[in-house]
């Protein structure tokens, strides 16, 4: 039997090495899951995910001309959600996560807004995240040329 390219199916860990695990997709078709796509976190050690006899979901990944099969478990699984893009002022700017902002207990719900005020808003945070960062890269440099002055002359 050839698997088809593309299509998830139901296997058996026959073999685990440092690099990948052995896969039987069925009574003898092997391939291999290599480390990189065992899991959708980084993978140190396969043990710490897989063992020999256990059931897995595969994904055929590609078959090589030698008939190797290339197989992936984080493919069979259903994608993971995506994370929100937070600016660096909107909550995860600094290390401790505060923000600078004055917390707000009590949420103010907001009026629908139109594209265009939507808009609007994001451009003005935009800016005035960037006059913030443009003053912090200016006291930065007169700083810096403070410095300078003080060491040539003594």
């Amino acid at each position: 039997m050839q698997p088809d390219v593309g299509k998830i199916y139901e296997g058996k860990v026959t073999g685990i090495t440092k690099f990948g695990a052995f896969v039987e997709i069925e009574p003898g078709v092997t391939g291999m899951v290599h480390i990189s796509e065992v899991a959708n976190t980084f993978v140190n050690e396969i043990k710490d995910h897989l063992t020999e006899g256990q059931q897995v979901k595969v994904k055929v990944l590609s078959i090589s001309e030698e008939g190797k099969i290339s197989l992936s478990i984080k493919k069979a699984l259903p994608a993971p959600p995506k994370k929100e893009f937070r600016g660096p002022r909107e909550g995860g700017g600094r290390p401790n996560g505060n923000t600078g902002k004055p917390r707000q207990d009590k949420a103010v719900p907001k009026e629908p807004q139109t594209p265009e005020s939507a808009f609007e808003d994001m451009l003005n945070k935009f800016k005035a995240s960037s006059d913030e960062r443009i003053g912090d890269i200016r006291k930065n440099m007169d700083n810096k040329r403070r410095n300078t002055s003080r060491r040539r002359g003594g």
